[in-house]
């Protein structure tokens, strides 16, 4: 999705997919605004409608003209009636049907600014699952959660990133069916020369993709190496607290001085995560500015 596209609209496009889908084999709403408008009102104008004729029939009733007014009270009974007895619509299949709606005409102004996986060809969708799991294997990562990469860039240049990728992988998709299209009878030798350039164009095209793909799993591995190195410090810290507490159980039981060398580590190991968390960030951060367009 476009990440211009409201927040509000994009989810209701993604919760509606199967929608989507049939818009693409091309379905549309039938009898669209007029039914969903004048549906409800309808018995309250048909009520109307029967009172005025009532009221018409009783000054004929007072003129004593007593056959206009037998067959206009009939015709508004019957007019009630009819309104009464005809079958309401399913209050769900109703909301249902306005939600399809809405999300038809959104579509219909949003054209181009989605991507339905279903428009990707296998090898784009392939290339597409890769960066969609770099993509949320950095947003997810407790280093960016505690602010230790640049959280509002992964938040703003990721999406923008995937977007652009789906984007370029869906046309990409589209002209390799219609170039497969028109050489799968076999061309003569003049076409050929014509079409052998076209599909360089197009793996050159796929291998640019690839590359940002690549890009986004470089820094998708720096940030899983520095997720790594936090989570170790965080269980150094962990152990460093409790420290005194295993000294004290050692001194009691007379094993302390076989041990202290091995829990003097622990200081030391806390510093080497230190600076592995570090580096880990900077090449994170390093990483991330080839992202950039």
């Amino acid at each position: 999705m476009d990440p211009a596209v409201p927040d509000e609209i994009a989810e209701l496009l993604r919760d509606h997919r199967k929608v989507l889908l049939r818009m693409r084999a091309g379905w549309a709403p039938p009898h669209r605004r007029h039914v969903a408008v004048l549906g409800p009102a309808a018995p309250l104008t048909a009520v109307a409608l029967a009172l005025a004729a009532a009221a018409t029939a009783l000054d004929f009733f007072r003129g004593g003209r007593y056959t206009p007014f037998v067959l206009i009270m009939m015709c508004a009974a019957l007019l009630v009636v009819t309104v009464l007895l005809r079958p309401r619509p399913d209050a769900e299949l109703e909301r249902r049907r306005q939600a399809e709606l809405k999300v038809y005409d959104n579509a219909r102004r949003l054209a181009g600014r989605f991507v339905l996986r279903e428009e990707l060809d296998d090898a784009a969708r392939a290339l597409m699952t890769r960066a969609q799991a770099a993509i949320e294997s950095v947003l997810v990562s407790r280093v960016n959660a505690e602010g230790l990469l640049d959280r509002v860039r992964n938040a703003v240049m990721l999406p923008a990133q995937e977007w652009e990728i789906a984007r370029l992988l869906a046309k990409l998709s589209a002209l390799r069916a219609e170039h497969e299209e028109v050489v799968a009878e076999g061309v003569t030798p003049e076409v050929a020369a014509v079409a052998e350039p076209l599909a360089r164009a197009l793996d050159s095209s796929e291998g640019a993709v690839l590359a940002r793909v690549e890009a986004l799993e470089r820094y998708a591995g720096h940030v899983a190496d520095a997720e790594r190195a936090y989570r170790a410090r965080h269980q150094i810290e962990q152990l460093n607290v409790r420290l005194p507490r295993y000294e004290e159980l050692l001194a009691e039981s007379g094993a302390g001085e076989a041990a202290v060398p091995e829990l003097g580590r622990l200081g030391e190991e806390a510093d080497l995560l230190e600076r592995a968390l570090r580096d880990s960030v900077s090449s994170a951060h390093e990483a991330f500015r080839h992202l950039a367009p």
